[in-house]
């Protein structure tokens, strides 16, 4: 059984927290309102149509039963009684009329008393409408209102009734539609049974994209874990051509410059670590001679220790080499500033002709002043000085070295030659890597550490430049470094 990591479990989101708890609940809180407003807007549409329609009825039938009720010039019970048995009531659940104040003269829910033959009439009884709507109709105003309640609709109406410009009674009708109200019932219904559907399916719509979502970002936390881990060759295989899958390109694209950097960093650990055992276990092996040899002569005492001098300086080579590779590799450009190129090369060539000379190689220039970029001395100084040097230290007793500033288009162009033995075209597209050497014997017999041609390439580029090197006929080597050239609407 496979148990889980304790880092892992400490990493793991909580699923309230979580994105897809958060993409879910996204969807959720979009699908309510959604449902919401399904559930309430034709619901109350439903409503104010019907409404509206009610008091319309209600108004015209109110108008003309008071019409009706206009042709007598005094409302008593009897003749209203009369006019309103001659017309249709409609439906209406109740009508009331009353005279001017408020006394109901007329009532449809009232039955009328068969008396008997034997029967005494019984008291007449005093009743007022004492309703809003009446009290404003006495007052002269058409009133009408509805509403929903039980499943019903509940609208009412009243009117003044006039004669000769006096209100002398007033109308009020009352209608409960139970039909309608059923039917609007049953669209609420309806539209609860389908939200509930709706509301159901979309949790699981919700859940199942809110997982593959999420699915695919956790894939992508995880291969951020392993990777973090040290597994530089792990790669995520992108689905789509969605932006997680553009992610998933650049992470994979990100894993391979790890890789590559790793690599790189391994190899350039190794080949150091190899270059500085070379000369300690010389030392060591020099120092233990000494110790171990009690009858060592002064002579062979002074040659070894010469000896250990030598690679003590070696390794200060290096050390040094190593350095200036870190710091380019880890440090921005300097403050750069327009660089005469012919100046600078000249320097470094005239610092290297004692050494030239001492090896019978004679130093030749051709250096141009047309050629500024921008730069600063100290790197254009060192590219310089390690090309020169190279070609002097890997040159033959009698040979040429030939150095060359000048313009070619928009560049700035150092060309450094030799007629010495040359670079085997295998070799050529490794010669800039770091610690590589094409003849090891001659390169520590002439003190080269194998950094010099990197910290070229490396400087040359920090400066947007490039750097070259192709075979010379009849026998040697040229290496090329341009640099683009200093414009005046370059200058800050």
């Amino acid at each position: 059984m496979s148990q889980e990591n304790p880092k892992e479990k400490n990493k793991k989101v909580p699923f309230f927290v979580s994105l897809q708890m958060k993409y879910a609940m996204s969807y959720l809180v979009l699908f309510a309102v959604v449902l919401l407003l399904l559930n309430t807007y034709p619901v109350l549409a439903s409503q104010d149509l019907l409404f509206a329609s009610k008091r319309d009825s209600l108004k015209s039938q109110a108008a003309v039963m008071a019409s009706a009720l206009m042709e007598l010039e005094s409302l008593s019970a009897d003749q209203v009684a009369r006019v309103m048995n001659m017309l249709d009531s409609m439906g209406l659940q109740r009508i009331l009329v009353t005279d001017p104040s408020g006394l109901i003269l007329y009532d449809s829910l009232e039955t009328k008393e068969e008396l008997s033959e034997d029967d005494e009439p019984s008291e007449p009884r005093y009743r007022y409408a004492l309703y809003q709507e009446v009290v404003l109709a006495l007052r002269g105003s058409d009133v009408s209102c509805s509403r929903y309640s039980d499943h019903a609709f509940l609208s009412s109406a009243a009117m003044p009734i006039v004669y000769r410009g006096m209100v002398i009674g007033a109308i009020y009708i009352l209608e409960a539609d139970s039909v309608q109200g059923e039917l609007l019932f049953s669209l609420q219904q309806n539209l609860r049974s389908i939200s509930l559907v709706i509301a159901a399916v979309t949790l699981v719509v919700s859940a199942v994209f809110s997982k593959i979502l999420t699915a695919r970002i956790a894939a992508l936390l995880r291969a951020i874990r392993t990777v973090g881990e040290g597994e530089y060759g792990h790669r995520l295989h992108p689905a789509g051509r969605d932006e997680l899958a553009h992610l998933a390109e650049e992470f994979n694209q990100l894993t391979d410059r790890l890789q590559t950097t790793e690599e790189v960093r391994r190899r350039f650990v190794s080949d150091a670590s190899h270059e500085l055992k070379t000369p300690l276990a010389s030392i060591r092996l020099l120092t233990d001679s000494i110790l171990q040899n009690e009858q060592i002569d002064l002579e062979t005492v002074r040659e070894f220790v010469s000896d250990i001098g030598d690679e003590a300086e070696r390794l200060t080579r290096i050390t040094e080499h190593l350095l200036a590779l870190t710091r380019l590799d880890s440090q921005p450009a300097g403050d750069t500033h327009p660089v005469d190129m012919a100046q600078v090369v000249r320097r470094a060539s005239g610092r290297l002709r004692p050494v030239a000379a001492a090896a019978g190689v004679s130093v030749r220039d051709d250096l141009r002043q047309d050629c500024v970029i921008r730069c600063t001395e100290d790197d254009l100084y060192q590219i310089s000085f390690n090309l020169i040097e190279n070609a002097i230290k890997y040159n033959s007793a009698g040979g040429n070295v030939y150095v060359a500033v000048y313009r070619d288009g928009e560049q700035g162009l150092l060309e450094v030659s030799d007629t010495g033995i040359g670079i085997p075209e295998e070799d050529m597209p490794k010669i800039f890597n770091r610690f590589y050497r094409v003849d090891k014997a001659r390169s520590r017999a002439a003190g080269g550490t194998g950094l010099g041609l990197s910290i070229v390439r490396d400087t040359v580029l920090r400066h947007s430049g490039w750097v070259t090197v192709r075979k010379r006929n009849p026998n040697g080597s040229i290496f090329t470094a341009g640099f683009p050239l200093f414009r005046e609407e370059d200058a800050p």
